[in-house]
């Protein structure tokens, strides 16, 4: 079968979510390309199955694409759609970020309990939390930033799919009185309107790569890498791949406590090269929210490489003013926590051993 006459076939998680992010993709691909043929195909990842363990003691972020890898790589599928937050900053080898798309909603958003009042007063944002409300994220990026701020609530760890962690906020009888979730997930799955307030920088800084989509290709795939120039949003692109040169740099992850804020400012310059002035602002946080380094950079660039290494730069100017004293002490905890979970795990099979 010829390049011109191949099936593209797209892949990601079975969530509702992430059919929806791939159905996004695909339809911008047929925009662009009517006479080609596109499918799709999902599956359960080792992050979808294990919904009951903290992300922080997880692992990194291949929980969420190892197996949808392993079929591209066997050349099973062609394209792999994911949220780009959840893209780990090294790739397999044989494996390429071919687009990342527009960024929509890169911030993240207080979700409060339908009904839920303080004192008689409606809850619009986090400073009208009472002391003691329990607030329900899976992010440790969130919980250590929020604690410097707010350290009068009280964080818990949510998991499951969207619909599910609403149910569990709304149940009159659960301990929830809000949740702080990235808001391109509400929006895109339809729940909008949930939103009551938006929380952004400086009160708290977003995922590296959060509100844009990556495709991940072949490396070796020319075919896919042309078809994946018509997604890519060049603007995004820069800004995405500069904040995951800084968590690369970081070696960071999805638990890692790493915030972003990122601007490209383009001039307005019909048939001129591009180019622009990039902003970007990294933030490492203690667990505890005791300690908190935060550094920005301001330069012009003009090439997705000089975007990656001002990312770079900026990483590992948090590294010299106190980051790598913060990212160790985060790796020692991540490795005892890890560890009092396996002994528990032995202790509880022993108990119930045949001899």
């Amino acid at each position: 079968m010829s390049a011109e006459q191949r099936r593209i076939v797209l892949a990601s998680r079975s969530s509702q979510l992430a059919q929806i992010q791939t159905n996004i993709v695909l339809d911008t691909l047929k925009s662009a390309f009517p006479d080609r043929a596109f499918g799709t195909a999902f599956m359960s990842t080792q992050g979808d199955k294990n919904q009951s363990q903290a992300l922080y003691l997880l692992g990194g972020k291949s929980l969420w694409t190892k197996e949808l890898e392993v079929a591209l790589l066997e050349g099973e599928v062609d394209m792999l759609v994911h949220s780009l937050k959840d893209v780990p900053t090294a790739l397999p080898e044989g494996c390429a970020l071919g687009a990342i798309l527009e960024r929509e909603h890169g911030e993240d958003s207080l979700v409060v309990k339908k009904g839920y009042t303080n004192g008689g007063k409606t809850v619009h944002t986090l400073d009208d939390l009472p002391v003691g409300a329990v607030v329900g994220t899976s992010s440790v990026r969130r919980v250590a930033q929020l604690k410097r701020l707010y350290p009068g609530l009280v964080f818990q760890d949510v998991r499951g799919n969207l619909n599910t962690r609403l149910a569990k906020l709304d149940d009159p009888n659960g301990s929830y009185a809000a949740l702080i979730l990235a808001k391109a997930g509400l929006v895109r799955l339809g729940f909008g309107d949930r939103v009551t307030s938006d929380i952004v920088a400086p009160t708290l800084f977003h995922a590296v790569g959060q509100g844009a989509l990556g495709v991940e290709i072949r490396a070796d795939d020319a075919e896919a890498r042309r078809l994946c120039d018509a997604l890519t949003h060049w603007q995004t692109s820069w800004r995405c791949l500069a904040e995951r040169a800084l968590l690369r740099v970081l070696e960071g992850g999805c638990s890692v406590p790493v915030g972003v804020q990122s601007e490209l400012v383009v001039p307005v310059v019909p048939g001129e090269a591009r180019q622009g002035r990039l902003r970007l602002v990294g933030t490492i946080t203690a667990l505890d929210g005791q300690r908190h380094v935060e550094r920005e950079i301001e330069q012009d660039v003009s090439s997705p490489e000089r975007a990656e290494e001002l990312g770079a730069q900026l990483a590992k100017s948090l590294v010299e003013s106190g980051g790598r004293e913060i990212l160790d002490e985060i790796t020692k905890d991540r490795q005892g926590r890890a560890g009092q979970v396996e002994e528990s795990v032995v202790q509880k099979n022993s108990e119930y051993s045949i001899t």
